[in-house]
């Protein structure tokens, strides 16, 4: 045998290191691709999270908003149904003014009603405007007749011939009036 052939007894043991060396290389390739394949799995869990996280977010504010909008829906459902009963009513309350402005309001049982129904009403929104002395606004007020006076600066309300009513804000019907113009 050559020199190379024949074992001498380190060479076991080089063979024993060479062979710990590649089993710890392998292992340490394992590790590193088993760290890659974990990171990108994490990756793709935290932007899978993070798409479910704008969704969710999204969903939210849908919600938010469609409350938002049923809210608002709910009060204007309820505005619009006060508003066509009372209109429904006008004509009452015409003459319940009427009544009132000739002295037949006094007193009495009709007096009382009127007073509660006014109250009931008033306690739903509802008013009635329009004065003698207003100053003419054509959004509340309809003229009827327009009359020249040296007695006014600016279009004034001279005599009122059916009251205004509104809900809130909302005009029902504008003030039936006579206006005073300056000269």
């Amino acid at each position: 045998m050559t020199e190379n052939q024949n074992p001498t007894p380190d060479e076991p043991q080089d063979d024993a290191m060479a062979q710990a060396e590649r089993i710890l290389n392998e292992a340490a390739s394992d590790i590193e691709a088993d760290e890659q394949g974990a990171d990108t799995a994490l990756d793709q869990a935290e932007l899978k999270a993070a798409e479910h996280l704008a969704d969710l977010q999204r969903l939210q504010a849908e919600y938010v908003n469609y409350r938002k909008r049923v809210d608002r829906d709910r009060e204007l459902i309820g505005t619009n149904a006060t508003a066509k009963a009372i209109e429904a009513l006008i004509p009452a309350l015409d003459d319940i003014a009427a009544a009132r402005e000739h002295g037949d309001l006094v007193d009495g049982p009709f007096a009382a009603i009127a007073a509660k129904l006014e109250a009931a009403l008033g306690g739903l929104g509802w008013s009635a405007y329009g004065a003698a002395g207003d100053v003419f606004d054509p959004q509340l007020h309809e003229a009827l007749m327009s009359q020249p006076s040296t007695e006014v600066a600016e279009p004034t309300v001279q005599h009122v011939a059916q009251p205004g009513h509104k809900v809130g804000e909302r005009v029902l019907r504008p003030a039936r009036v006579i206006v005073a113009q300056p000269e």
